[in-house]
């Protein structure tokens, strides 16, 4: 299981991403438009810079919402690969089984 900090570090990635997701859209538009003017291109630039760095996408990484664990992880399920496995074996999760030959 991965430390408590990092778990909660992640989430709170996710927030600041949902908050800034309008501002920073709004400065790219700015900064890719071929209408706007050297500077407004270059205050669109500085505004998103000082925007903090834990709102951009990018930082946020794919967690298993169980463990935490950030390796083998399905992206369609939201979970690791052992907790997959774990639950499948349980019939937790709908229309899953455990194969056998």
């Amino acid at each position: 299981m991965a430390k408590l900090c990092m778990i909660n570090r992640n989430k709170k990635r996710i927030r600041m991403a949902k908050k800034y997701a309008k501002v920073r859209e709004a400065l790219k538009a700015i900064i890719h438009s071929k209408d706007s003017t050297p500077e407004q291109i270059q205050e669109a630039e500085l505004k998103l810079q000082k925007l903090p760095k834990n709102s951009a996408p990018a930082r946020i990484h794919n967690i298993c919402e169980l463990t935490g664990r950030s390796h083998g992880y399905y992206r369609k399920l939201g979970m690791s690969r052992i907790q997959l496995r774990k639950l499948a074996n349980e019939a937790q999760i709908p229309g899953m089984t455990k194969s056998s030959w």
